[in-house]
């Protein structure tokens, strides 16, 4: 039963690991159109700005200017909290292979291999909440951009719909905190 937990905790932290790590590199949290025809698709990202002409297919960005600049709030808590998330979510990943069953190091201390289940757990917990706000911040940032356009009746005629970077963020944040349920509660 704790193999099959541990593979199955791998497994989901492997693939939500790697939604975080997507989320945070592509470029489309916040989508949007400049007109009611659609001639062009706009994606906005935490590292640039893509616009896609839905006629010919080309695809033009635009990189932000220094990293070090000064950006919108939410895309600079986002990234921050995003890349967090990876990293903490790739350092239980590490510890997570360590310390399964079928690995043979410290195979005779079957303890610490379970303490390092547990601490894989633990982490994975943090990174899943930091990259469930990082992804939810920005979420909501984007719907409160669009609400005060419309209460002050600024018909720009876009419409904000979140990216499928965003989507991306939540799913690896929810898999990683079902990863750490199962590694911190269930396992023992």
């Amino acid at each position: 039963m704790s193999s099959a937990l541990q593979m199955t905790a791998l497994g989901l932290t492997l693939l939500s690991t790697l939604f975080l790590l997507l989320a945070t590199c592509t470029d489309c949290w916040m989508v949007n159109a400049d007109d009611s025809l659609e001639v062009s698709h706009k994606c906005r990202g935490l590292w640039r700005e893509c616009v896609t002409n839905m006629q010919d297919g080309v695809r033009t960005c635009d990189q932000y200017d220094s990293i070090l600049a000064d950006h919108p709030v939410k895309i600079v808590v986002t990234r921050t909290l995003m890349i967090t998330a990876d990293l903490l979510a790739g350092l239980a990943l590490a510890t997570l292979v360590l310390g399964l069953d079928c690995i043979k190091f410290l195979k005779e201390d079957p303890c610490v291999k379970l303490r390092m289940c547990y601490g894989a757990g633990v982490t994975l917990g943090f990174g899943s909440i930091l990259g469930l706000v990082g992804s939810v911040w920005y979420a909501v940032d984007v719907y409160v951009e669009r609400a005060t356009l419309v209460s002050h009746n600024i018909f720009l005629g876009v419409h904000y719909d979140f990216g499928w970077s965003c989507w991306l963020g939540m799913a690896g944040s929810t898999g990683c905190f079902v990863a750490s349920v199962l590694l911190t509660c269930c396992l023992y």
